[in-house]
């Protein structure tokens, strides 16, 4: 076996999924706990506790108690290097999410169990199944009164169209959750509840017929899990881990993140079932990892992660060969070369610099403003990855400068943010210095306010636009196309990418131009166009 086959092979690339509230960020932080990389959790809304969760290093999410943007935590695991995205659960970061989703090989799906099956997760399943993505579930709050786990598997399959094969079993809920069973390996785990250092007081029995078990749960509870276990063996077939890995079977774990309960049995079943990484799609050709040329793709910008450097990092997933410290790459849309001297891996907030890394890593490039969203590196090859696309905002606002003392600041802010992908910003031909924003969301709004003023000292104001619906337009009939935008030039708008957008105010005139207009193609995400020369 080669050095990279064998390091292909440890990695483990996945993502953390959810809607807001079910326990994402609580389960990221007791994953890092169990895993290893910290040794104290913090609350993620707790009003006793300061200490906020460490993938949500932005004050603004701290604040707030919700994840804005993605973040990339590495730990080893059991002989395997784990890069694990915690990624808003929020719909109105959805995009940030979709290409999150677009850098790793695997999901862990988390429901909370007194909700069920919510939009965000149906969504988000939805996004993974496209890509036949594997996920694993694992349904949270166990330690509240909620659903009955029976109900929640039915709940999983009919609602995300996925069949599930449950791993653990809990005992109890609410008030009597006592642990969770395993169902593979016949032995039971007790946990104490609010627990904030790593737990040393796990009991193991082997299999539900062991008499202690009644002693440990009481004979109610004890009876219960005999059933339980014996419909489930009879309902579920065996579980098959290529079905898994197809994206058609879901493993189901139960617990409690907050209590520590079940998280355990979760990380070892991803250590010794989740996929290495896999290939990635580009649109000249399919990339497989065990390349020797080096490739990637960055899928995420974020300024001043750091505030005290004001700093610019690009995350860059890799997707084949070995990336090393100081060699000079390809930068395809460019057509230039790039070396980086600092690359950086990741903890949060906490990087430090390495000097090689492997498929499935994701790792930080010092920017100053060379990448974009989708931008690829190569040994010299032009390859293009899937998947990572801008998707039609709901809400436009015009933003206007409010201090024009402040106007270096602004349009730098603007413009690092719009990078990001916080929000997209659109141009008027005609108009230059009109500046346009598209959201999906009004939390989004919000956030390029707040960040503006915090990390760049400028202000800004909205003001409304007419038009709710943008669509991307392309046409192979250069003279139609032409034609088009001299006579909807009120309702055309420029992507950040010099692509032309058609606005519109209702489904109906979209429609009804759409049909008045057949030789042009309009798209609601940005994935299929190619730059306006």
């Amino acid at each position: 076996m080669t050095e990279l086959t064998k390091e292909i092979h440890r990695r483990l690339t996945f993502a953390i999924i959810s809607h807001p509230d079910a326990g994402k960020t609580t389960i990221t932080e007791k994953i890092l706990l169990f895993g290893g990389a910290i040794h104290i959790a913090g609350a993620v809304k707790s009003g006793k506790n300061t200490r906020a969760a460490l993938s949500d290093f932005m004050a603004m999410e701290q604040e707030r108690g919700i994840s804005i943007s993605s973040s990339v935590m590495g730990f080893e695991y059991k002989g395997r290097k784990i890069n694990l995205l915690d990624t808003p659960g929020h719909a109105d970061f959805s995009e940030d999410t979709y290409r999150g989703l677009s850098a790793v090989d695997s999901s862990l799906m988390v429901i909370d169990s007194v909700k069920g099956v919510e939009e965000r997760t149906r969504k988000l399943c939805e996004i993974c199944r496209m890509r036949a993505t594997p996920i694993i579930t694992f349904i949270n709050k166990l330690d509240r009164e909620g659903k009955d786990p029976m109900e929640l598997l039915d709940e999983v399959e009919r609602e995300l169209a996925t069949q599930v094969r449950p791993f653990t079993w809990p005992i109890g809920q609410g008030r009597h959750f006592k642990g969770v069973y395993n169902l593979m390996e016949n032995t039971l785990y007790l946990f104490r509840p609010g627990e904030v250092l790593l737990p040393q007081d796990i009991v193991a029995l082997e299999g539900v017929l062991d008499p202690r078990l009644d002693e440990l749960v009481g004979s109610s509870l004890a009876t219960k899990l005999r059933d339980d276990v014996e419909l489930l063996h009879g309902v579920y077939d065996s579980f098959e881990l290529q079905d898994y890995i197809d994206g058609t079977v879901s493993p189901v774990f139960f617990g409690s993140a907050l209590n520590n309960f079940g998280v355990r049995e979760l990380l070892d079943a991803m250590v010794g079932l989740a996929p290495y990484p896999t290939p990635k799609i580009a649109d000249e050709r399919s990339v497989l990892p065990e390349e020797e040329k080096f490739s990637g793709f960055i899928f995420k910008i974020h300024a001043n992660m750091n505030p005290k450097h004001r700093d610019r990092v690009a995350f860059l997933r890799i997707c084949s060969g070995k990336f090393e410290r100081n060699k000079i790459y390809y930068h395809v849309r460019t057509g230039k070369p790039y070396r980086t001297a600092n690359p950086t891996a990741f903890m949060s907030q906490d990087r430090e610099i390495i000097d090689e890394a492997w498929p499935g890593d994701i790792i930080g490039l010092h920017d100053t403003g060379t990448f974009k969203i989708g931008d690829t590196l190569t040994e010299g090859e032009c390859i293009n990855f899937r998947g990572i696309p801008s998707f039609s905002p709901q809400i436009f606002r015009v933003i206007v400068n409010a201090d024009p003392l402040k106007e270096k600041q602004f349009h730098k802010g603007l413009n690092q943010l719009a990078e990001e992908g916080v929000v997209q910003i659109f141009s008027k031909p005609h108009q230059p210095n009109v500046r346009v924003l598209g959201v999906v969301g009004q939390l989004q709004l919000e956030v390029l306010q707040y960040r503006l003023e915090h990390e760049y000292g400028a202000s800004c104001s909205y003001r409304p636009l007419d038009y709710n619906m943008a669509h991307w337009i392309t046409s192979s009939d250069k003279k139609a196309l032409e034609e088009f935008l001299d006579n909807n030039m009120k309702r055309i708008l420029v992507d950040i990418r010099h692509n032309w957008v058609f606005m519109s105010d209702s489904e109906w005139s979209f429609e009804r131009t759409r049909s008045n207009n057949p030789a042009l193609q309009f798209y609601s995400t940005s994935e299929m166009q190619t730059s306006r020369a």
